[in-house]
């Protein structure tokens, strides 16, 4: 469970995440339970750069990506907010510290950084999406 405290035109909120699932949370605020929910963000593959004559060699392979190396090499939000910038692309390299993602909560850009070296294979968010806590970001290989 996590817990926030946020200020909104004056007016104090105490609020809690109790749980969070792939389309809903339930949260407490001041007290109250609220059940929120919101629309399943669409799993954005960028395409690799390459030649023609390698697209049909590599298209196959992007899709490719099952949902348990997802959630095993995924790179998730600390906490939730929206996405204000993608800094990699599909094939880039990073190293363990690089920035992936620009996340924007509470009205502070907040810096993702890479928690190992590997190779980007999947992109699962774009700018403006809006994150829950925990949701994957980055998946790397």
């Amino acid at each position: 469970m996590k817990e926030y405290k946020y200020k909104i035109n004056g007016n104090e909120y105490a609020v809690c995440i109790n749980e969070v699932n792939d389309t809903t949370a339930n949260v407490t605020v001041n007290g109250e339970e609220y059940k929120v929910e919101w629309e399943k963000p669409v799993v954005k593959i960028q395409p690799v750069t390459a030649k023609p004559a390698a697209t049909p060699a590599s298209a196959p392979s992007a899709p490719s990506v099952a949902p348990a190396a997802v959630k095993g090499n995924a790179i998730k939000t600390p906490l939730p907010g929206v996405i204000i910038d993608v800094k990699v692309n599909v094939g880039d390299i990073v190293k363990k510290g690089d920035t992936v993602v620009v996340l924007e909560a509470m009205k502070m850009e907040n810096n993702i950084n890479a928690d190992r070296d590997g190779k980007v294979v999947a992109i699962q968010v774009a700018k403006g999406d809006t994150v829950a806590d925990g949701a994957a970001l980055i998946v790397l290989e």
